[in-house]
């Protein structure tokens, strides 16, 4: 078998394998969407759920979801930029960076479980923060830091040495070099590590379990006091996200319509992760354009 016969068929096995992943991946959103798409309303989207009867929805859950996003965000991304520049532009090679990154590394294969159980003993038990959403925004960060953490270290790495000596070279600060020059050009890089992190925020179920909680108060949407036990924006009150939502139902089973729940719960979530995707590359687009050109 000569070369060229060795080219062709390990390039017929690379298509082969690409094609195999886009079709599992296209098999899986056809059988949600075709499943869920059918239970979507309004009335299901903005309704709350209910427990021994039929029509129940999922507003409440959806709300937490993203209000835990925005908290977890809001945490995870200063304190990963700061580690991740730290490590890329300040940190000397030596033993101790390194047994930072290595760390960094054994954190980020910790199972969500144990990360879970971590938050219930320090920010439910020993914080004394109970179930609420500050716990799984809390534990949501420690779960996701690592990752993040890598993401910016590695793409401020990718940003080429040139146009830091460029930066450099007109008399600018190291600082200011990193924030005019080399943050606007890792900026796709960072944008697609907040897409990750959010992917895991509206995925995760574990980790919430013990945290934020599987149950959610009654909400009053016209209540915007942050420090009321019915406001939706209370921090310290229990919530149930729709990842938790689709686990409880599908393994407590009392709806009579749980498995049309289910189904709408996992298209919307779906949904909502292509929608969060689509406008988080858009705006990253915008921002890379306006702080790479004058």
């Amino acid at each position: 078998m000569n070369a060229k016969q060795i080219d062709r068929i390990a390039t017929i096995l690379f298509y082969g394998i690409a094609f195999l992943i886009l079709g599992l991946l296209i098999s899986l959103l056809s059988y949600i969407f075709i499943q869920g798409l059918p239970k979507l309303s309004w009335g299901f989207i903005t309704s709350s759920p209910q427990i021994f009867q039929e029509g129940g929805g999922i507003g409440p859950q959806l709300f937490n979801s993203f209000y835990l996003l925005v908290l977890t965000i809001m945490m995870t991304i200063p304190i990963s930029l700061g580690a991740g520049i730290y490590l890329s532009e300040y940190a000397p090679k030596n033993k101790f960076t390194d047994l930072i990154r290595s760390l960094i590394e054994v954190l980020s294969s910790l199972p969500s479980i144990v990360v879970g159980l971590f938050g219930f003993l320090f920010f439910v038990i020993y914080m004394g923060w109970g179930f609420s959403i500050l716990s799984g925004a809390c534990v949501l960060t420690v779960f996701n830091l690592p990752l993040m953490v890598r993401v910016v270290e590695d793409s401020l790495q990718n940003v080429s040495e040139e146009q830091r000596k460029a930066g450099l070279a007109l008399g600018v600060s190291k600082w200011e070099t990193i924030t005019t020059v080399i943050l606007p050009a890792a900026l796709p890089g960072l944008v697609t590590g907040i897409i990750l992190v959010a992917g895991r925020v509206f995925g995760e179920a574990a980790a919430l379990i013990y945290t934020a909680g599987m149950s959610t108060p009654q909400l009053d949407f016209s209540n915007w006091n942050p420090f009321s036990a019915t406001s939706p924006l209370n921090p310290l009150r229990p919530a149930e996200t729709l990842a938790v939502h689709i686990w409880k139902i599908n393994g407590e089973g009392i709806m009579p319509d749980a498995a049309a729940i289910s189904s709408g719960a996992s298209a919307l979530l779906l949904l909502a992760i292509l929608l969060f995707n689509v406008l988080a590359r858009w705006i990253g687009h915008l921002i890379f354009r306006k702080m790479t050109t004058n």
